[in-house]
């Protein structure tokens, strides 16, 4: 709730315990509280200061935020904020589960659903760019309809709202849309979908080579996919976003059926909502259209810290971060002097679950190490140790890999989602934690900074199920 809660601890001089005790006062002098027009994830935030050493310089979890700023927890002053942007409202799953709206230039905190779960820490969330090309995303009486009915407002949605649509069909019918402005190339079809009387829904790109996702809406599984790639994920209440991902020629249609995974059609109704089209490889956050298409604006949240927050003779980068996407493009967290002659960063990219530290002084190369053994989809935690003569690479508990030989950084003074030089490589993706050490911590903390703080944590971060 926005304004009200305050911690009794010091924020300045994070402590081993006690950070759980809250109250409401409104005159409190906790600078994150008074620079805020936005709180929540209290606990994150607790735990994120409890469990770290207590050199943080710069620490961020998705806990406080307001219309243009993501506001770090350290330092206290608001030096580490992030100067967030983004040039459109766009949608998240709020601490409920239900997909909600937010307003231009409004971080979003979003809680993803991991099997089916509502999870109690949200994620920054970071998206590039993208349109929905099907102009009715809700409204699915605007589509072709062929031995297929469409009931308008007949339950529930993932918003929470009754504005979810019954798709029944018979004689093997199906619900189209043909958008003449598809170009040929990457295309992602999805679309919320629950069982009716029948447990399965099929996809399809119809284009010169078809692409077919079958989903079994029963068990959130994928019966089966032919001709591109096939995703299902949980929204609770028995609802699932399905999807399918094809490089596509001559398009012709999307379309829309009822299936039970063994035939190809079948006659029943299902329930539909949120139909989206993105001429990429993979799906993005819902984006609502009421007629025509809709653009969400990219995200960028950078210029946090000053170089009184950085450390050029030693430090620590640390984060928690899961990418959008698998496809080799550059994803980075840096901290550097504005360029790459000095810097420090870690990245996602240039191939499949590729993860790379790279460590830059006076424009000399000092430490480029990578990794391939990630799932970079998967919340991981990395971390990059600078010190003269001693760099290191840690990931979940392990390190990959040190040098020792090599200058530090000069100059450091900011923190950012992207690049050294904030142009390129921008962070997509979802973070639970930023943080920023002005010592290079020890083999043991680095090892206990990396490391799950429970099994339970290690499952739900790798999306395992416990059984």
């Amino acid at each position: 709730m926005a304004n009200e809660i305050y911690h009794k601890s010091n924020w300045g001089s994070p402590k081993k315990d006690g950070w759980g005790d809250v109250y409401f006062n409104p005159s409190a002098t906790n600078k994150l509280y008074t620079r805020s027009d936005n709180y929540e994830n209290s606990n994150g935030t607790d735990k994120a200061l409890a469990s770290k050493p207590d050199t943080q310089s710069v620490l961020m979890t998705p806990t406080a935020y307001s219309v243009g700023s993501m506001n770090s927890i350290l330092p206290t002053n608001g030096d580490g904020n992030f100067t967030f942007d983004r040039n459109s409202t766009a949608t998240r799953v709020n601490k409920d589960g239900l997909i909600e709206t937010v307003a231009i230039d409004t971080p979003r905190l979003d809680y993803p659903l991991i099997n089916g779960v509502v999870q109690d820490c949200p994620s920054l969330l970071l998206e590039p760019v993208r349109t929905n090309l099907i102009s009715y995303s809700e409204d699915f009486t605007q589509w072709s309809l062929s031995g297929a009915t469409i009931t308008s407002n007949s339950t529930t949605s993932p918003e929470g709202l009754i504005n979810a649509s019954t798709m029944t069909t018979s004689a093997d019918g199906e619900t189209a849309q043909n958008i003449p402005s598809v170009s040929n190339g990457n295309i992602t079809f999805s679309c919320f979908a629950k069982k009716g009387s029948i447990n399965g829904i099929r996809l399809r790109i119809d284009a010169a080579t078809d692409a077919n996702g079958f989903f079994d809406l029963t068990n959130g599984i994928i019966y089966s996919s032919d001709g591109g790639v096939a995703k299902i994920e949980s929204f609770g209440n028995d609802w699932f976003r399905v999807s399918i991902s094809a490089n596509i020629t001559s398009f012709v249609k999307f379309a829309i059926y009822t299936t039970d995974g063994t035939n190809a059609y079948d006659n029943g109704d299902i329930y539909i909502y949120g139909a989206q089209s993105e001429a990429q490889s993979y799906p993005t956050s819902y984006i609502p259209t009421q007629g025509s298409t809709v653009t969400r604006a990219a995200e960028t949240a950078s210029g946090a810290g000053t170089s009184d927050d950085f450390n050029d003779s030693e430090g620590v980068l640390f984060a928690e971060i899961a990418a959008l996407a698998n496809n080799g493009t550059y994803r980075a967290i840096s901290i550097s002097d504005g360029s790459y002659s000095n810097t420090c960063l870690f990245r996602y990219g240039g191939s499949s679950n590729r993860t790379n530290v790279l460590v830059t002084s006076s424009n000399s190369t000092i430490f480029d190490n990578n990794t391939t053994s990630l799932n970079i989809l998967n919340f991981n935690k990395i971390v990059l140790k600078y010190k003269q003569n001693d760099f290191s690479f840690w990931v979940n508990g392990f390190e990959v890999a040190t040098t020792t030989s090599g200058n530090t950084p000069s100059g450091l003074s900011q923190l950012q989602f992207a690049d050294s030089d904030n142009t390129v490589s921008t962070f997509y993706g979802r973070t639970k934690e930023v943080a920023v050490f002005k010592t290079a911590l020890t083999d043991s903390e680095l090892e206990s900074l990396t490391s799950w703080d429970s099994f339970s944590d290690m499952a739900t971060g790798q999306e395992y199920s416990i059984r």
